[in-house]
């Protein structure tokens, strides 16, 4: 009787084996999220336009595919050695915001840098930037040193000379977004409590100094954020009519195509920082919900992902990403609602706009980075 021999043992292609391990821990879900609210920005703005794919609709539809390019660029390198640039990236956007009091453009304000015919906003990236480096100076410092408070003068540095520079542009909206995702990171590595009493004590007992060096178009801002009646064509008019385009939305909304306040030009920047109210006009209470329900499942997933991180580098900069994604949107939504005052905001991944889409998807390339190059992941 003839012996029969075993089967040869078929070893996984090693390859092959990294490329599925890689595929299956992509954040897929933020992915997906992300892929849909480029859409909708895509659809959005070819409304805006009258339904026209000019001039925003193919341009952002361009930008989206480059800033997924840009993400995975990101994403391929692993984060530690964002780590160990974070200073020099630090440097060189304080230079950038610099360089903008110097030679930058913008109507009544500094805030833009023209590079071969594409405006660049150094404020967006400058959140980044703050962030790693607040990230990477709390990763490095002893426990027992956080609870020190000359521990954090390098951190008041690294926030507040940026801060002041956007401030200086002038661009109330991001320097106070700057400001959040900052506190975020500082949260998530430890602050003790009563550091932060102080903090939330001095910011309170500084808002009249605050309030006296705002320039008088902020100040009109917030008074008509106060009472919307009180200049109605005036620092009022987009306010009122914001809430005029939301209510006449409805539950259902007016149908694509078909929302009046955006196509007879009575909202104003209806592509970029009231984008949503065209959104809520044309596809009412159900279409705004929808959105804002795909923003919290993104920046819960991100908030999520990040805590499980067993790098505090990577757990701290997942954070700071996620909370300024947070402010993104929370900040926008609250200006076109009359919720807070108006400032510039735009829409992530929605709003007609280059460098804050860019900012985001950087910010997302960063996380993928953290989740395929964490160890404890392996």
């Amino acid at each position: 009787m003839l012996s029969q021999r075993p089967p040869p043992t078929v070893y996984p292609d090693p390859i092959e084996t990294g490329f599925v391990q890689s595929l299956k821990r992509l954040p897929w879900v933020m992915l997906v999220i992300m892929l849909l609210l480029g859409g909708i920005g895509v659809l959005a703005l070819y409304s805006a336009a009258g339904g026209s794919w000019s001039p925003w609709s193919w341009k952002h539809l361009i930008r989206l595919a480059a800033g997924f390019v840009l993400m995975v660029m990101v994403a391929s390198v692993p984060i530690r050695f964002y780590q160990r640039f974070a200073f020099p990236g630090w440097l060189l956007a304080v230079l950038v915001l610099v360089l903008v009091e110097f030679i930058g453009s913008g109507s009544g304000v500094q805030r833009w840098i023209s590079v071969g015919g594409f405006n660049l906003q150094p404020s967006e990236p400058a959140k980044l930037a703050v962030i790693m480096l607040l990230a990477a100076w709390f990763n490095d410092m002893n426990p027992d040193m956080i609870r020190y408070l000359r521990s954090y003068v390098p951190v008041l540095a690294i926030v507040l000379i940026p801060f002041g520079l956007v401030l200086a542009q002038p661009d109330l909206g991001t320097a106070i977004m700057l400001l959040g995702a900052a506190a975020a990171v500082v949260f998530i590595a430890g602050i003790p409590s009563w550091m932060i009493g102080v903090v939330i004590a001095s910011i309170l007992l500084a808002v009249p100094v605050i309030w006296a060096q705002l320039y008088q178009y902020q100040k009109d801002r917030i008074l008509v954020f106060l009472n919307p009646g009180a200049d109605q064509l005036g620092a009022g008019y987009q306010i009122i009519q914001s809430k005029i385009a939301l209510g006449s939305g409805g539950f259902l909304g007016k149908g694509y195509l078909q929302g009046s306040q955006s196509r007879l030009n009575y909202l104003p920047e209806k592509q970029t920082d009231f984008v949503f109210t065209m959104i809520g006009e044309e596809f009412g209470f159900l279409g705004c919900s929808f959105i804002i329900g795909l923003y919290a499942l993104l920046i819960f997933q991100m908030i999520r992902t990040g805590l499980s991180l067993s790098l505090n580098f990577s757990r701290m900069v997942v954070i700071g990403v996620a909370t300024m994604l947070f402010f993104y949107v929370f900040v926008n939504v609250g200006m076109v609602t009359g919720v807070l005052p108006v400032v510039g905001a735009p829409l992530p991944l929605i709003s007609y706009g280059g460098t804050a889409l860019m900012t985001v998807f950087i910010g997302m390339g960063l996380i993928i980075s953290a989740i395929m190059h964490d160890e404890g992941r392996r």
